[in-house]
């Protein structure tokens, strides 16, 4: 009998340690990183708070070269980062954003400079978990990203003017860039 509870704090023990881990990393990430909980306003919805979610741009896409990077077609697949580097991120801004709602699968970790245009792909400040209810989702706004990203390639817009729409309010990019 003595056998088999030591057998079970075996098994346990490190799952107590992991889930310990994770805790205290959680609780760092939440007090050492550049966002706290709450830290970041919903307010701005469908946009991200800007404080929190300032956008970023791929230094590898500039305009001199959209013939060879994001006007090819299956580009993004090269530069999309896994869901193993972005879950960590999005499970850290749920919280960070205050949603009451904790369900990772409710949530898309997007990027308000789309990869289509060129976002900085890995950078966390490009990055914000975009809900998948309200009035203007990661659903209805492909197009608004696939528009620009179009006109881009097309020489009707600039990549620079492109992503400054995009940026500055997804919302009325399409209007402010003539495309829409």
């Amino acid at each position: 009998m003595l056998g088999k509870p030591f057998a079970r704090d075996r098994i346990l023990r490190p799952l107590r340690r992991v889930t310990a881990t994770t805790t205290t990393a959680g609780l760092i990430i939440a007090v050492s990183g550049t966002a706290h909980a709450s830290a970041c306003s919903q307010s701005h919805l469908p946009l991200p708070d800007s404080s929190c979610t300032p956008g970023s741009y791929h230094p590898d896409a500039t305009q001199s070269n959209i013939h060879s990077t994001i006007c090819v077609s299956g580009w993004t697949d090269t530069v999309r980062p896994s869901t193993s580097y972005t879950n960590p991120l999005k499970a850290r801004s749920i919280i960070d954003y205050g949603y009451s709602d904790t369900n990772m699968s409710d949530y898309e970790e997007e990027h308000l400079v789309p990869l289509v245009l060129g976002r900085a792909p890995r950078d966390p400040g490009n990055l914000w978990p975009e809900p998948h209810y309200g009035t203007k989702t990661v659903y209805t706004k492909y197009g608004t990203e696939t528009k620009p990203k179009n006109a881009v390639c097309n020489g009707t817009i600039t990549l620079s003017a492109a992503r400054s729409a995009i940026k500055n309010n997804l919302t009325t990019a399409l209007q402010v860039t003539g495309i829409g």
